[in-house]
Protein backbone atom coordinates (compact mmCIF):
# COMPACT_ATOMS: atom_id res chain seq x y z
CA UNK A 1 0.00 0.00 0.00
CA UNK A 2 1.33 3.66 -0.82
CA UNK A 3 2.09 6.08 1.69
CA UNK A 4 -0.45 8.40 2.43
CA UNK A 5 0.58 11.70 0.66
CA UNK A 6 0.50 14.50 3.16
CA UNK A 7 1.00 18.48 2.21
CA UNK A 8 1.12 21.59 3.45
CA UNK A 9 -0.75 24.43 1.89
CA UNK A 10 1.03 28.37 3.03
CA UNK A 11 -1.95 30.80 2.88
CA UNK A 12 -0.44 34.16 2.63
CA UNK A 13 -2.14 36.77 0.82
CA UNK A 14 -4.23 34.88 -1.20
CA UNK A 15 -6.84 34.06 2.00
CA UNK A 16 -9.78 32.43 0.06
CA UNK A 17 -10.64 29.32 -1.00
CA UNK A 18 -12.15 30.53 -4.86
CA UNK A 19 -9.96 30.91 -7.02
CA UNK A 20 -6.73 30.32 -4.87
CA UNK A 21 -4.57 27.35 -7.53
CA UNK A 22 -2.32 26.68 -4.20
CA UNK A 23 -5.43 24.88 -3.08
CA UNK A 24 -6.69 23.48 -5.68
CA UNK A 25 -3.89 22.16 -6.35
CA UNK A 26 -2.58 20.64 -3.12
CA UNK A 27 -5.57 18.97 -2.96
CA UNK A 28 -6.33 17.41 -6.25
CA UNK A 29 -2.24 15.78 -5.44
CA UNK A 30 -2.26 14.87 -2.47
CA UNK A 31 -4.33 12.71 0.18
CA UNK A 32 -4.40 14.98 3.47
CA UNK A 33 -4.22 19.02 3.41
CA UNK A 34 -2.84 21.11 6.12
CA UNK A 35 -3.92 24.61 5.80
CA UNK A 36 -1.48 26.92 7.70
CA UNK A 37 -0.78 30.76 7.90
CA UNK A 38 2.48 31.86 9.61
CA UNK A 39 1.95 35.38 11.61
CA UNK A 40 5.61 36.21 10.76
CA UNK A 41 7.67 37.64 14.30
CA UNK A 42 8.99 40.24 11.35
CA UNK A 43 4.88 41.69 11.05
CA UNK A 44 5.21 43.04 14.42
CA UNK A 45 8.73 44.84 14.53
CA UNK A 46 9.46 48.35 13.73
CA UNK A 47 11.44 49.13 10.72
CA UNK A 48 14.86 51.15 9.97
CA UNK A 49 11.91 53.87 8.78
CA UNK A 50 10.68 54.17 12.30
CA UNK A 51 7.37 52.56 11.39
CA UNK A 52 5.67 49.37 12.58
CA UNK A 53 5.08 46.93 9.69
CA UNK A 54 1.81 46.77 10.14
CA UNK A 55 -0.64 49.11 12.23
CA UNK A 56 -3.94 48.52 14.21
CA UNK A 57 -6.48 49.09 11.15
CA UNK A 58 -4.39 46.41 9.52
CA UNK A 59 -4.00 44.03 11.99
CA UNK A 60 -7.72 43.88 12.51
CA UNK A 61 -8.46 43.60 9.16
CA UNK A 62 -6.21 40.08 8.87
CA UNK A 63 -7.64 38.79 11.86
CA UNK A 64 -11.30 38.99 10.39
CA UNK A 65 -9.81 37.61 6.98
CA UNK A 66 -8.38 34.63 9.24
CA UNK A 67 -11.39 34.09 11.19
CA UNK A 68 -13.36 33.67 7.69
CA UNK A 69 -11.12 31.73 5.85
CA UNK A 70 -10.76 28.94 8.99
CA UNK A 71 -14.99 28.95 9.02
CA UNK A 72 -14.82 28.54 5.46
CA UNK A 73 -11.90 25.84 5.58
CA UNK A 74 -13.96 24.36 8.69
CA UNK A 75 -16.90 24.19 6.30
CA UNK A 76 -15.08 21.96 3.39
CA UNK A 77 -13.91 19.96 6.63
CA UNK A 78 -10.78 21.49 7.13
CA UNK A 79 -9.26 24.29 9.47
CA UNK A 80 -7.03 26.94 9.78
CA UNK A 81 -3.72 26.14 11.35
CA UNK A 82 -2.50 29.20 12.83
CA UNK A 83 1.45 29.53 13.28
CA UNK A 84 3.77 32.59 14.75
CA UNK A 85 7.09 32.93 14.68
CA UNK A 86 10.22 32.76 12.67
CA UNK A 87 8.61 31.10 8.73
CA UNK A 88 11.50 29.04 8.53
CA UNK A 89 12.01 27.61 11.81
CA UNK A 90 8.04 26.92 12.50
CA UNK A 91 6.87 26.26 9.19
CA UNK A 92 10.33 23.06 9.18
CA UNK A 93 8.79 21.93 12.65
CA UNK A 94 5.10 21.43 10.74
CA UNK A 95 5.96 19.77 8.24
CA UNK A 96 8.24 17.83 10.29
CA UNK A 97 5.94 16.75 13.02
CA UNK A 98 2.97 15.88 10.27
CA UNK A 99 5.55 13.96 7.76
CA UNK A 100 5.01 16.76 4.68
CA UNK A 101 6.75 15.64 1.29
CA UNK A 102 5.64 19.00 -0.41
CA UNK A 103 4.28 22.58 0.46
CA UNK A 104 2.09 24.83 -2.31
CA UNK A 105 2.25 28.50 -1.42
CA UNK A 106 1.85 31.80 -3.37
CA UNK A 107 4.80 32.98 -5.56
CA UNK A 108 6.10 35.89 -4.03
CA UNK A 109 7.81 38.78 -5.76
CA UNK A 110 8.95 41.26 -3.47
CA UNK A 111 12.62 41.53 -1.92
CA UNK A 112 11.73 40.62 2.04
CA UNK A 113 9.20 38.03 1.19
CA UNK A 114 11.57 36.21 -1.42
CA UNK A 115 13.76 36.08 1.38
CA UNK A 116 11.63 34.45 3.78
CA UNK A 117 10.17 31.66 1.25
CA UNK A 118 13.99 31.48 0.10
CA UNK A 119 14.53 30.56 3.78
CA UNK A 120 11.48 28.53 4.01
CA UNK A 121 12.67 26.48 0.90
CA UNK A 122 15.84 26.04 2.75
CA UNK A 123 14.89 24.51 5.83
CA UNK A 124 12.27 22.22 3.99
CA UNK A 125 14.98 21.07 1.76
CA UNK A 126 16.50 19.27 4.49
CA UNK A 127 13.10 17.78 5.13
CA UNK A 128 13.26 16.40 1.55
CA UNK A 129 10.08 18.43 1.65
CA UNK A 130 8.79 20.32 -1.69
CA UNK A 131 8.49 23.59 -1.91
CA UNK A 132 5.62 24.70 -4.56
CA UNK A 133 4.38 28.20 -5.86
CA UNK A 134 1.44 29.73 -8.08
CA UNK A 135 0.64 32.94 -9.39
CA UNK A 136 -2.67 33.95 -7.03
CA UNK A 137 -2.22 37.91 -7.02
CA UNK A 138 -2.71 38.88 -10.76
CA UNK A 139 -5.50 39.37 -13.42
CA UNK A 140 -2.77 37.96 -16.15
CA UNK A 141 -0.80 34.92 -15.34
CA UNK A 142 3.13 35.49 -16.14
CA UNK A 143 4.02 33.01 -18.50
CA UNK A 144 0.86 33.68 -20.74
CA UNK A 145 2.53 37.71 -21.48
CA UNK A 146 3.24 38.30 -24.82
CA UNK A 147 7.01 38.78 -23.74
CA UNK A 148 9.09 37.49 -20.93
CA UNK A 149 8.61 39.61 -17.43
CA UNK A 150 12.51 40.81 -17.83
CA UNK A 151 11.58 42.29 -20.73
CA UNK A 152 8.58 44.33 -19.22
CA UNK A 153 7.42 47.77 -21.06
CA UNK A 154 9.13 50.74 -19.07
CA UNK A 155 5.69 52.43 -19.66
CA UNK A 156 2.58 51.20 -18.44
CA UNK A 157 0.69 52.32 -21.52
CA UNK A 158 2.30 49.87 -23.82
CA UNK A 159 2.15 47.08 -21.16
CA UNK A 160 -1.46 47.58 -21.65
CA UNK A 161 -1.46 48.23 -25.05
CA UNK A 162 0.31 44.50 -25.89
CA UNK A 163 -1.47 42.81 -23.45
CA UNK A 164 -5.03 43.81 -22.88
CA UNK A 165 -6.10 42.00 -25.99
CA UNK A 166 -4.00 39.59 -26.58
CA UNK A 167 -3.74 37.85 -23.03
CA UNK A 168 -7.30 35.92 -21.98
CA UNK A 169 -7.84 35.63 -18.67
CA UNK A 170 -7.66 32.47 -17.22
CA UNK A 171 -10.68 30.30 -15.86
CA UNK A 172 -11.07 30.96 -11.66
CA UNK A 173 -10.67 28.23 -9.84
CA UNK A 174 -14.17 26.17 -8.36
CA UNK A 175 -13.85 26.27 -4.54
CA UNK A 176 -13.32 22.85 -2.67
CA UNK A 177 -16.04 20.93 -2.04
CA UNK A 178 -14.54 19.07 0.55
CA UNK A 179 -10.87 18.96 2.11
CA UNK A 180 -9.60 15.88 3.45
CA UNK A 181 -7.38 17.19 6.39
CA UNK A 182 -6.35 15.57 9.71
CA UNK A 183 -8.10 17.01 13.00
CA UNK A 184 -7.30 20.66 13.08
CA UNK A 185 -7.43 22.20 16.64
CA UNK A 186 -9.56 25.95 16.78
CA UNK A 187 -8.08 28.57 15.55
CA UNK A 188 -5.85 30.54 18.08
CA UNK A 189 -5.60 34.10 18.46
CA UNK A 190 -4.64 34.52 21.56
CA UNK A 191 -1.23 36.33 20.12
CA UNK A 192 -3.44 38.48 17.31
CA UNK A 193 -5.52 39.76 20.10
CA UNK A 194 -2.76 40.44 22.74
CA UNK A 195 -1.22 42.80 20.03
CA UNK A 196 -4.47 44.38 18.46
CA UNK A 197 -6.39 46.95 21.35
CA UNK A 198 -9.58 45.82 22.25
CA UNK A 199 -11.03 49.40 20.59
CA UNK A 200 -9.88 49.60 17.01
CA UNK A 201 -12.45 50.85 15.50
CA UNK A 202 -12.78 53.28 12.18
CA UNK A 203 -13.74 57.27 12.69
CA UNK A 204 -17.76 57.35 11.98
CA UNK A 205 -16.64 60.06 9.29
CA UNK A 206 -14.83 56.59 7.50
CA UNK A 207 -16.19 56.62 3.90
CA UNK A 208 -16.39 52.49 4.30
CA UNK A 209 -16.12 50.67 7.50
CA UNK A 210 -14.09 47.75 6.44
CA UNK A 211 -14.61 43.99 7.59
CA UNK A 212 -12.13 41.43 6.13
CA UNK A 213 -12.77 37.99 5.24
CA UNK A 214 -13.88 36.45 1.46
CA UNK A 215 -17.94 37.33 2.09
CA UNK A 216 -17.60 40.97 3.20
CA UNK A 217 -15.60 41.12 -0.20
CA UNK A 218 -18.02 39.25 -1.72
CA UNK A 219 -20.94 41.72 -0.43
CA UNK A 220 -18.79 44.70 -1.13
CA UNK A 221 -19.07 43.17 -4.60
CA UNK A 222 -22.75 42.68 -4.78
CA UNK A 223 -23.34 46.34 -3.24
CA UNK A 224 -21.31 48.14 -5.45
CA UNK A 225 -22.27 46.02 -9.00
CA UNK A 226 -25.88 45.01 -8.68
CA UNK A 227 -27.38 46.99 -5.64
CA UNK A 228 -26.11 50.11 -6.58
CA UNK A 229 -24.83 50.20 -10.01
CA UNK A 230 -22.39 52.26 -9.14
CA UNK A 231 -20.20 50.18 -11.38
CA UNK A 232 -22.02 51.93 -14.55
CA UNK A 233 -20.78 55.40 -13.48
CA UNK A 234 -17.24 54.31 -11.80
CA UNK A 235 -14.84 56.58 -14.20
CA UNK A 236 -17.17 59.60 -13.62
CA UNK A 237 -16.72 58.89 -9.41
CA UNK A 238 -13.57 57.84 -8.89
CA UNK A 239 -11.78 60.86 -8.09
CA UNK A 240 -14.40 61.31 -5.42
CA UNK A 241 -13.41 61.64 -1.62
CA UNK A 242 -16.58 61.42 0.56
CA UNK A 243 -18.90 58.54 0.57
CA UNK A 244 -19.20 55.10 0.02
CA UNK A 245 -20.12 54.72 -3.75
CA UNK A 246 -16.99 56.93 -5.56
CA UNK A 247 -15.17 54.14 -5.77
CA UNK A 248 -15.21 50.16 -5.81
CA UNK A 249 -12.89 50.06 -2.71
CA UNK A 250 -11.97 46.24 -3.42
CA UNK A 251 -8.39 46.69 -2.53
CA UNK A 252 -8.29 45.72 1.02
CA UNK A 253 -10.10 42.60 0.02
CA UNK A 254 -7.57 42.20 -2.99
CA UNK A 255 -4.72 42.92 -0.95
CA UNK A 256 -4.86 39.85 1.53
CA UNK A 257 -6.12 38.27 -1.36
CA UNK A 258 -10.16 37.43 0.05
CA UNK A 259 -10.74 38.02 -3.81
CA UNK A 260 -9.17 37.63 -6.60
CA UNK A 261 -9.03 40.28 -9.44
CA UNK A 262 -9.96 37.39 -11.81
CA UNK A 263 -13.25 36.68 -9.54
CA UNK A 264 -13.48 40.56 -10.57
CA UNK A 265 -13.18 40.66 -13.71
CA UNK A 266 -15.62 37.43 -14.52
CA UNK A 267 -18.07 39.57 -12.59
CA UNK A 268 -17.64 42.84 -14.85
CA UNK A 269 -17.91 40.65 -17.40
CA UNK A 270 -21.36 39.44 -15.99
CA UNK A 271 -22.16 42.65 -15.17
CA UNK A 272 -21.38 43.57 -18.41
CA UNK A 273 -24.12 41.12 -20.21
CA UNK A 274 -26.67 42.33 -17.81
CA UNK A 275 -26.47 45.71 -17.67
CA UNK A 276 -24.42 46.91 -20.94
CA UNK A 277 -20.37 47.75 -21.11
CA UNK A 278 -19.05 51.26 -21.04
CA UNK A 279 -16.02 53.29 -20.23
CA UNK A 280 -16.75 52.56 -16.02
CA UNK A 281 -16.81 48.94 -17.03
CA UNK A 282 -13.90 48.77 -18.60
CA UNK A 283 -12.44 51.73 -16.25
CA UNK A 284 -12.31 49.19 -13.18
CA UNK A 285 -10.37 46.46 -15.38
CA UNK A 286 -8.08 48.78 -16.34
CA UNK A 287 -7.44 49.58 -12.56
CA UNK A 288 -6.80 45.89 -12.41
CA UNK A 289 -4.06 45.93 -15.06
CA UNK A 290 -2.20 48.90 -12.90
CA UNK A 291 -2.10 46.44 -10.14
CA UNK A 292 -0.62 43.80 -12.38
CA UNK A 293 1.77 46.28 -13.93
CA UNK A 294 2.93 47.02 -10.28
CA UNK A 295 3.10 43.26 -9.54
CA UNK A 296 5.51 42.68 -12.80
CA UNK A 297 7.36 46.02 -11.96
CA UNK A 298 8.56 44.14 -8.68
CA UNK A 299 9.23 41.04 -10.55
CA UNK A 300 11.08 42.50 -12.89
CA UNK A 301 13.32 44.63 -10.64
CA UNK A 302 12.48 44.54 -7.24
CA UNK A 303 15.60 47.16 -6.07
CA UNK A 304 14.51 49.65 -7.34
CA UNK A 305 11.14 50.66 -5.58
CA UNK A 306 13.15 50.90 -2.34
CA UNK A 307 16.05 53.35 -3.40
CA UNK A 308 16.75 56.30 -1.92
CA UNK A 309 17.96 57.94 -4.92
CA UNK A 310 15.39 59.69 -7.35
CA UNK A 311 14.12 63.22 -7.90
CA UNK A 312 13.74 64.80 -4.95
CA UNK A 313 16.47 65.60 -2.67
CA UNK A 314 16.17 66.48 1.00
CA UNK A 315 16.34 70.25 1.48
CA UNK A 316 16.11 68.98 5.30
CA UNK A 317 19.51 67.69 6.15
CA UNK A 318 19.37 68.64 9.60
CA UNK A 319 17.90 66.03 11.11
CA UNK A 320 15.19 67.85 13.51
CA UNK A 321 13.98 69.78 10.51
CA UNK A 322 13.84 66.52 8.63
CA UNK A 323 11.66 64.78 11.86
CA UNK A 324 9.68 68.34 12.21
CA UNK A 325 8.48 68.24 8.54
CA UNK A 326 7.89 64.45 8.68
CA UNK A 327 5.80 64.57 11.79
CA UNK A 328 4.03 67.61 10.37
CA UNK A 329 3.10 65.37 7.56
CA UNK A 330 2.10 62.24 9.17
CA UNK A 331 -0.02 64.34 11.97
CA UNK A 332 -1.98 66.70 9.21
CA UNK A 333 -0.14 69.76 10.61
CA UNK A 334 1.30 71.00 7.55
CA UNK A 335 -1.22 74.24 7.57
CA UNK A 336 -2.20 72.83 3.97
CA UNK A 337 -5.78 71.70 4.41
CA UNK A 338 -6.08 69.23 1.75
CA UNK A 339 -3.34 67.55 3.08
CA UNK A 340 -4.23 68.04 6.38
CA UNK A 341 -7.80 66.47 6.07
CA UNK A 342 -6.37 63.38 3.96
CA UNK A 343 -3.50 62.70 6.55
CA UNK A 344 -6.33 63.12 9.36
CA UNK A 345 -8.55 60.70 7.47
CA UNK A 346 -5.82 57.93 6.83
CA UNK A 347 -4.45 58.03 10.46
CA UNK A 348 -8.28 57.35 12.12
CA UNK A 349 -10.05 55.19 9.78
CA UNK A 350 -6.38 53.50 7.71
CA UNK A 351 -7.82 54.63 4.61
CA UNK A 352 -7.54 57.30 1.96
CA UNK A 353 -8.76 57.96 -1.69
CA UNK A 354 -6.71 57.36 -4.83
CA UNK A 355 -6.70 61.31 -5.25
CA UNK A 356 -5.67 62.10 -1.65
CA UNK A 357 -2.84 58.99 -1.88
CA UNK A 358 -1.44 61.16 -4.94
CA UNK A 359 -1.93 64.37 -3.51
CA UNK A 360 -0.33 63.64 -0.09
CA UNK A 361 2.71 61.75 -1.62
CA UNK A 362 3.51 64.44 -4.07
CA UNK A 363 3.52 66.88 -1.10
CA UNK A 364 6.28 65.02 0.74
CA UNK A 365 8.43 64.15 -2.47
CA UNK A 366 8.24 67.79 -4.30
CA UNK A 367 7.12 70.16 -1.38
CA UNK A 368 8.74 68.75 1.60
CA UNK A 369 11.70 67.07 -0.54
CA UNK A 370 11.48 64.64 2.14
CA UNK A 371 12.81 60.86 1.31
CA UNK A 372 9.95 59.35 -0.17
CA UNK A 373 10.11 56.00 1.47
CA UNK A 374 9.32 57.34 4.87
CA UNK A 375 6.16 58.51 3.27
CA UNK A 376 6.02 54.67 1.74
CA UNK A 377 6.92 53.49 4.82
CA UNK A 378 4.19 55.27 7.16
CA UNK A 379 1.39 54.10 4.46
CA UNK A 380 2.90 50.66 4.89
CA UNK A 381 2.04 51.18 8.91
CA UNK A 382 -1.06 53.04 8.39
CA UNK A 383 -3.03 51.34 5.30
CA UNK A 384 -5.59 48.85 5.94
CA UNK A 385 -5.44 48.15 1.67
CA UNK A 386 -1.55 47.83 1.69
CA UNK A 387 0.01 46.10 -0.82
CA UNK A 388 3.58 45.41 -1.16
CA UNK A 389 3.89 45.83 -5.04
CA UNK A 390 0.78 48.52 -4.89
CA UNK A 391 2.00 50.83 -2.36
CA UNK A 392 5.93 50.63 -3.38
CA UNK A 393 5.58 50.89 -6.60
CA UNK A 394 3.20 54.15 -6.63
CA UNK A 395 5.26 55.99 -4.50
CA UNK A 396 8.45 54.86 -6.32
CA UNK A 397 6.51 56.01 -9.43
CA UNK A 398 5.65 59.49 -8.15
CA UNK A 399 9.39 60.41 -6.95
CA UNK A 400 10.84 59.49 -10.39
CA UNK A 401 12.56 55.99 -9.43
CA UNK A 402 12.58 52.54 -11.23
CA UNK A 403 10.24 52.47 -14.65
CA UNK A 404 9.13 55.72 -16.31
CA UNK A 405 11.36 58.35 -14.41
CA UNK A 406 10.03 61.59 -15.41
CA UNK A 407 10.42 64.71 -12.83
CA UNK A 408 6.96 65.92 -13.69
CA UNK A 409 4.63 64.43 -11.61
CA UNK A 410 4.04 67.27 -9.28
CA UNK A 411 0.45 67.73 -7.73
CA UNK A 412 -0.59 71.86 -7.87
CA UNK A 413 -2.04 70.78 -4.10
CA UNK A 414 -4.44 74.46 -4.42
CA UNK A 415 -5.42 73.28 -7.64
CA UNK A 416 -6.12 69.86 -6.88
CA UNK A 417 -8.02 70.62 -4.20
CA UNK A 418 -10.12 72.97 -6.09
CA UNK A 419 -11.02 70.20 -8.83
CA UNK A 420 -11.83 67.76 -6.52
CA UNK A 421 -13.42 69.26 -3.47
CA UNK A 422 -14.53 72.65 -4.76
CA UNK A 423 -16.85 73.22 -1.89
CA UNK A 424 -14.63 72.07 0.33
CA UNK A 425 -16.97 69.38 1.83
CA UNK A 426 -14.09 66.85 2.31
CA UNK A 427 -11.58 68.89 4.28
CA UNK A 428 -14.68 70.44 6.50
CA UNK A 429 -15.59 67.14 7.57
CA UNK A 430 -11.68 65.99 8.42
CA UNK A 431 -10.69 69.33 9.39
CA UNK A 432 -13.60 69.29 12.49
CA UNK A 433 -13.88 67.44 15.60
CA UNK A 434 -16.60 65.10 15.73
CA UNK A 435 -19.16 65.99 17.58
Amino acid sequence: MAAKRVALVWFKTNLRLRDNECLFKVIAENDEVIPFYCLDNSLFQTTKFGFKKAGDFRMKFLKESLQQLDEDLRAAGSGLLLLSGEPGKEISRLAKETGAKSLYAEKEVAPEELETAEKVAGELLKLNCTFLTFECRNLFHSSDLPFPVGQLPEIFTEFRKRTEKAVAVRAVFPPPSRITSPQIAPLNLDRLNKLIPGDVTADPRAAIQFRGGAEAAYQRLQYYFYQTQALSTYKNTRNGMVGERYSSKFSAWLALGCISPKEIYQEVKSYEALYGANDSTYWLIFELLWRDYFGFCMEKNAQHYFLRSGNQQSKAADPALFNTALNNWITGKTGVPFIDANMTELNLTGFMSNRGRQNVASYLCNDLHLDWRYGAAYFEQQLIDYDVCNNWGNWAYLAGVGNDPRTNRYFNIAKQAATYDSNGTFQQLWLHEKS
